[in-house]
């Protein structure tokens, strides 16, 4: 039956031919002549703000804002959670329409990454001209797909500049803990939950090392993620963006707001203006989280103070301290966070 089956397939491609593959070419990166021709169309400048959730990108995409030349909104999305900007022309029919011979506005090449360019420039440009301003960005967060980020966003946009805000692993993780417990994450377990109802009849435990509100396998996933995904984005936008790459730490953010701010719009090439120091101010004084959070799960949401460096110090076990070592202290050795692994 095999040799009969080969026989019909060899017949069928002597008489009409290979078969055609249905699997989608690779998406070819933008030249830099493509990039001067949709600056004809598009010329603001475009940065992306990015980094691992819970690290502070929505409180940095707010101040960024606030300089009258800036604008930046938010989870677009384009390079950092699937379906993504790709998904516009991932696909062997979007492959075979935009690179097929007999289309004559392709100049012999594929069309994918100009129609990327142009879908993503507009939505940010559309905004950005309602508001005034001549530099746009967009604020995603991701966690799980490290340097593809960076590579998929290079692909597109070689020309940007890439702002990554970094967070203490150890908050990070406390953090999106009671994010899911707030929300009520349809990923909590059994064991999650249980610690949810302790919490709830006494929080006295969980503050003095003698619970832990974490699960060994929650402190593992989340510590490799986030160690990841700071050595792989630094590493590939050091590599793919050098002089065009900023890197800032939160704690460094909220300790020194308008010297951080001001030489991140530095790096825009935008001048900081003093009276912008007291909209700083200001806008750090919502934390539109903790609102969300106290109406969403008070309960819970009451247990820990939004926003502050150094929360885990009070919530941290022993054992949970083991853990994370283990996974990423040689991250947070890196980054200032630590000077040994003795903490």
């Amino acid at each position: 039956m095999k040799f009969l089956s080969r026989l019909k397939s060899a017949a069928r491609i002597l008489l009409k031919g290979e078969a055609a593959s249905h699997k989608r070419a690779e998406i070819p990166a933008i030249t830099a002549e493509e990039v001067a021709e949709m600056k004809q169309f598009f010329p603001r400048e475009k940065f992306f703000i990015m980094g691992h959730a819970r690290s502070g990108t929505t409180i940095l995409m707010r101040l960024a804002r606030l300089h009258p030349e800036v604008h930046c909104n938010y989870q677009a999305h384009f390079f950092t959670r699937a379906p993504m900007l790709k998904s516009l022309v991932d696909s062997p029919e979007a492959a075979d329409w935009l690179s097929r011979k007999s289309n004559r506005w392709n100049q012999g090449r594929d069309l994918s990454p100009l129609v990327m360019r142009a879908a993503a420039d507009f939505i940010m440009e559309r905004d950005a001209a309602r508001e005034g301003k001549r530099i746009v960005g967009d604020k995603s967060p991701s966690s799980s797909i490290h340097g593809q980020v960076v590579r998929d966003t290079h692909a597109v946009y070689p020309d940007a500049k890439l702002i990554y805000i970094v967070r203490d692993g150890r908050d990070v993780l406390i953090s999106e803990r009671f994010r899911n417990f707030v929300e009520d994450s349809k990923f909590l377990t059994a064991e999650d939950r249980r610690i949810i109802e302790a919490l709830k009849v006494d929080q006295a435990p969980f503050t003095d090392g003698t619970r832990s509100i974490f699960t060994d396998s929650f402190i593992r996933q989340i510590a490799q993620r986030w160690a990841d995904d700071l050595n792989e984005i630094d590493g590939e936008s050091q590599r793919l963006y050098p002089g065009a790459y900023f890197s800032l730490r939160y704690e460094d953010l909220l300790a020194q707001p308008f010297a951080e701010m001001s030489k991140l719009w530095a790096f825009l090439g935008v001048q900081a203006d003093l009276a912008l120091e007291t909209d700083i101010q200001n806008e750090l004084g919502h934390n539109l989280d903790e609102e969300w959070q106290a109406q969403r799960n008070g309960s819970i949401a009451s247990f820990l103070p939004k926003g502050k460096a150094g929360n885990w110090r009070n919530m941290f076990s022993a054992h949970d301290r083991q853990i994370f070592k283990e996974i990423a202290g040689d991250v947070l050795v890196r980054w200032g966070y630590e000077q040994t692994q003795n903490w």
